[in-house]
């Protein structure tokens, strides 16, 4: 298209088109899962076939009810799945609108304002100071513009743009979407939206990068894997068994598929996920959006913390922190609210005009900040002034001018700032002066500073000069900037240290900027070595992992080099969390165990990449992450227990009929209430538990930590297996008294579910006895336990539901011999604890907190 054509904008037709033609103007996003594609995810689960092979046996036996009972049960299951993946979904489009800009364009000759996921190449789009720009732009006319590129480069200072025709190099010319217009106006033509784009070229770079399974979740999958394959085994010994034993090929069907649905651990994938979402869902109350909930459980085990210095340690907002003249000085931070010297009040003064009067540059906002607060009241602040013209910061001249005329003056007054070089230039200062002036530019610079210089000048009311060098200027001093570190950084640093874990920096910004900051932040110490991207590009591999051993700041970093440092980091056998906020942080926060993004200020691009989202952008809430993760890594550990325990007995309650002939004891409708009535509500009350005090001042846990060790085995067998005797000689005491099988088949499950609740209240805590007083008295834990009682009594005393369980309805002595049993079996599981206390258990230090 002509130049001319593109310079009156498409036709809404023309638009329509094209939109149609390339898609909106958006990053690509994973497409929504429909209900069908959930519903075969979840048919093809062992245990939806278990229960579908259980229910085509009863339909075969005559038993209608029971197929349909378990039926109810698969539809629960799917109906709890679509719902929290619909929810799920939900949250994640909302947080996607967070970055969406709108922009200005023209379109059949008007200016309109429109969405900019609607934005098609070609459409001509008007830039003015503060806007997002919301798509890659070339521009054809700009006026003094500059852009901060900092999501995209990691440099927070902003970029001088011009129009194509004056520029050498595309970077001169295009802005780029998701940038800040910071100074200035532009009008420029569309040529690349959504993943055309630069932002969206890094974002498809991120789809080969990460994607593994969590240490917990390959650990749940193999022991998950082993135990199926085992149980299957054993279920078709068991059916066989029954087969020949007795010669009913149907019930032993029935039998070795109740066998196969007792061992079958699809316990373990529920517990995990209700922990994870549980979590996910604490975090969320707390302004902390988990995108990756697996990766939660990573967080307990986070040994290296690398963090990026602007919008993360900082608050991307500049202040001024020093004013320096050859005849004062004045501390900002320092000052305590002291007036400003009378010989300051000229720099500040001329600071301020050379500033824009709307700042949207963080540097000119916090110049024109400062002068409004220390020159109030004075006569230094001229609101009525009128701007004549201005000089633009040029590649040549890194310094710009504002040219202003006072109501009651006929010269021209001009004021100039820059970097203190450009500056020490235009006013012609000899050597010496120059040379003190740099020299004390240099030492603030070493403070973590920015530093700009002042300068100003008057000039006749005449023609002004093609350049601002005519100007006979007069030095008037620096002034020293900063981006402030966060508030709660340092506490946050503190704690994280405390915790044992590593805080390293890594920034785009200078040596003596990162090491201030680093300072400032607590990050490292007098010995933390410092590390710059030119010296990172000269490394190898193995040079590099000598140099992460002790090095706590990483400086003008490329965003690759953020990439092969976290990469280096998990070679060593870190465990990495990595937050970011711009689109450079992206790659190295896929890469990263935990990827954590800052959701306010935070690029889209970031958001999707990493597994956590800071919502309120606050440091601290990284802290709560990690005590959540050690807090559920220690409560699962007791929850696998008690799976672990209470299988041992619905294992053996399922074989010894068989073997020793009597009638089944168990069958698929017990099994299923024990499964979705105890087992995903104990999970409920373990995940409630709270963190053990001292947990956050200990070490990380090992990263190869099994969650399934020795130690976690051998309490849940001793603890199951003593339950199973007291169960089976409760069996054989009913039977021995003359009362029916059925009778005590309900006694035997009675006491079963009793001791399910006895097996949650003894191992909430390892360290203490049960019923010790406690800080948070589980409400939980109460309210699971009425529920399943009241379960229980309805099944009991409801003669459909009794005759679906195969109960009889129990007397008194029963019932009182059930409830001694379930006393017995919390005895002895106490008495398991008091044998175990002097090992290693997830209440204990070494495994909550490392």
């Amino acid at each position: 298209m002509a130049l001319h054509a593109e310079r009156e904008g498409l036709t809404a037709a023309e638009a329509a088109a094209r939109l149609r033609a390339a898609g909106p103007n958006a990053l690509p996003a994973s497409p929504p899962l429909n209900g069908w594609r959930l519903l075969l995810d979840v048919a093809s689960e062992p245990m939806f076939l278990l229960l579908a092979a259980c229910g085509a046996v009863y339909l075969m036996l005559g038993d209608r009810n029971e197929a349909l009972m378990l039926l109810g049960f698969v539809g629960i299951v799917v109906g709890t799945t679509f719902f929290q993946q619909r929810r799920t979904e939900r949250s994640l489009s909302a947080l996607r609108d967070l970055s969406c800009p709108r922009a200005l364009v023209v379109r059949d000759g008007k200016q309109q304002r429109i969405a900019g996921r609607e934005l098609v190449v070609g459409d001509l789009v008007l830039l003015a100071e503060g806007d997002r720009v919301p798509a890659d732009i070339d521009l054809l006319s700009a006026a003094s513009l500059s852009a901060d590129e900092s999501m995209l480069t990691g440099e927070s200072v902003p970029v001088m743009k011009r129009a194509a025709g004056a520029a050498q190099g595309e970077a001169e010319h295009r802005v780029y979407s998701g940038t800040l217009v910071t100074q200035g106006a532009a009008s420029g033509v569309v040529v690349a939206t959504g993943a055309a784009s630069a932002l969206g070229r890094i974002g498809a770079s991120l789809a080969a990068i990460g994607g593994e399974l969590t240490p917990i979740q390959s650990e749940t999958r193999a022991v998950v894997k082993a135990v199926a394959s085992g149980g299957i085994g054993l279920a078709c010994a068991l059916a066989l068994a029954y087969w020949a034993l007795r010669g009913d090929w149907l019930q032993g069907l029935l039998a070795g598929l109740t066998l196969a649905m007792a061992i079958l651990p699809e316990e373990l994938p529920v517990i995990l996920t209700l922990f994870l979402g549980l979590g996910a869902w604490r975090l969320g109350r707390e302004q902390v959006l988990a995108r990756s909930i697996p990766a939660i459980e990573l967080l307990g085990a986070t040994s290296v913390l690398c963090v990026d210095k602007t919008g993360t340690l900082t608050v991307n907002r500049m202040e001024v922190a020093q004013l320096w003249s050859e005849q004062s000085g004045y501390d900002c931070r320092a000052a305590g609210g002291a007036p400003l010297q009378e010989e300051l009040h000229g720099l500040l003064e001329y600071a301020v005009l050379a500033s824009h009067r709307r700042a949207f540059d963080p540097m000119e906002s916090a110049i024109v900040q400062a002068g409004a607060r220390l020159l109030a009241d004075t006569e230094h602040l001229h609101a009525d002034w009128e701007l004549i013209d201005d000089y633009p910061l040029s590649p040549g001249m890194l310094a710009m001018s504002r040219v202003w005329r006072s109501p009651d003056r006929s010269a021209y007054l001009v004021a100039a700032k820059g970097a203190p070089e450009a500056i020490a230039d235009l006013c012609h200062l000899a050597p010496a002066r120059a040379a003190a002036i740099a020299a004390r530019a240099a030492a603030l610079a070493g403070q973590g500073l920015r530093v700009v210089g002042v300068a100003q000048a008057t000039f006749p009311a005449a023609g002004l000069p093609d350049n601002q060098h005519v100007f006979e200027f007069s030095f008037l001093g620096l002034v020293a900037l900063h981006d402030p570190v966060r508030p709660e950084v340092p506490a946050a640093v503190a704690e994280c240290q405390a915790a044992g874990m590593r805080v390293v920096m890594i920034t785009g910004d200078h040596p003596a900027t990162a090491q201030a900051i680093a300072r400032e932040a607590g990050i490292g110490g007098a010995s933390a070595g410092v590390l710059s991207g030119t010296e990172l590009a000269a490394m190898d591999d193995a040079a590099l992992q000598l140099r992460l051993r002790d090095t706590a700041v990483f400086c003008r970093i490329a965003p690759e080099q953020k990439l092969r440092l976290v990469q280096g980091f998990r070679r060593r056998g870190d465990i990495v969390a990595m937050t970011g906020d711009g689109v450079n942080d992206a790659p190295a926060l896929k890469a990263a165990s935990i990827g954590v993004a800052m959701g306010a200020r935070g690029s889209d691009v970031a958001r999707e990449a990493a597994a956590l989202v800071l919502l309120k952008d606050d440091f601290s809430s990284l802290l709560l992450a990690v005590r959540h993760g050690r807090r559920l890594f220690a409560n699962l550990r007791k929850a696998i227990v008690f799976i672990v325990a209470v299988h041992v007995p619905i294992v053996g309650l399922s074989i010894v009929p068989v073997l020793l002939g009597w009638p089944m004891l168990l069958m698929p409708v017990h099994i299923m209430f024990l499964q979705l009535v105890i087992d995903p509500a104990c999970s409920i009350v373990f995940e409630a538990e709270p963190l053990e005090p001292d947990a956050m001042t200990s070490k990380p846990r090992r990263p190869d930590m099994r969650l399934f060790d020795r130690e976690i085995l051998l309490r849940g067998l001793l603890q199951g297996g003593g339950l199973l005797l007291l169960l089976v000689g409760l069996y054989l005491q009913v039977r021995w008294s003359g009362l029916s099988d059925d009778l005590a088949r309900t006694s035997a499950f009675v006491a079963l579910v009793l001791a399910d609740l006895g097996l949650i209240y003894s191992n909430r805590t390892w360290s203490r006895p049960a019923w010790a007083p406690r800080a948070a008295a589980s409400r939980w834990f109460a309210w699971i336990s009425l529920a399943a009682v009241l379960l229980l009594a309805l099944v009991l005393s409801w003669g459909p539901l009794r005759s679906l369980f195969a109960f009889a309805r129990p007397g008194p002595a029963q019932l009182a011999g059930s409830g001694l049993v379930a006393l017995l079996s919390v005895a002895w599981f106490e008495l398991v604890k008091w044998a175990r206390s002097g090992r290693p258990s997830a209440s204990a230090v070494p495994e909550a907190g490392g």
